[in-house]
């Protein structure tokens, strides 16, 4: 659309249109409106785009190797899986406690807990009951992944996001959808920052 057509819809004024694309354009490091219309959600300073930028230049050789081995997209393993629980701090003691769990972190009120190598995460029911829990599949790529599997039919709820930055720089992106009886599963990866 247009800055005109924008700032119609808005109900704003065409500068004030031309400004926030500025702003956005600035805040994500990119060169112009043309490049923020393609931007594909990864924030220039992340942990994320250096190596999407290495794996591109793998890419060709990554073709040739599945096109010669019938490779591709496989999911697996299981890096998370996501438990409803009516408290949040009685579970920890619980979880951390009895079972023995080692305590990763807690985040308001998510928790979340390490099983050789498989991670618990823990939040509060919302409404009047709990979900199934949700099924994160590790991938070392999400953008390629999401690129693969919606070729293969599957609908995405959003686009890749990072939700959280560990303290060490570590970031984790997921992205969503859901299987044919409606239950949510995702795509996760972690991106450690890249070396200066």
């Amino acid at each position: 659309m247009s800055y005109a057509d924008h700032a119609r819809r808005r109900g704003v004024s065409r500068d004030a249109v031309k400004a926030l694309v500025v702003s956005a354009r600035d805040k994500l490091g990119l060169a112009d409106r043309d490049a923020v219309r393609a931007w594909n959600g990864i924030p220039a300073d992340s942990a994320l785009a250096g190596a999407r930028a290495k794996a591109r230049r793998t890419v060709v050789d990554d073709a040739v190797a599945d096109a010669t081995t019938g490779g591709g997209l496989q999911l697996g393993p299981i890096g998370q899986v996501a438990r409803h629980v009516r408290d949040t701090a009685a579970s920890v003691a619980w979880y951390r406690d009895v079972l023995g769990l080692t305590h990763l972190f807690t985040a308001g009120d998510l928790a979340f807990f390490d099983c050789d190598g498989v991670r618990l995460f823990l939040s509060p029911f919302e409404g009047s009951g709990g979900e199934p829990s949700i099924l994160y599949f590790r991938v070392p790529g999400i953008h390629a992944a999401v690129d693969e599997l919606t070729i293969r039919g599957v609908v995405f709820e959003g686009a890749p996001h990072r939700i959280f930055t560990h303290p060490d720089g570590t970031e984790e992106w997921m992205a969503f959808f859901r299987d044919p009886d409606g239950h949510l599963l995702a795509l996760m990866t972690q991106v450690a920052p890249s070396a200066s």
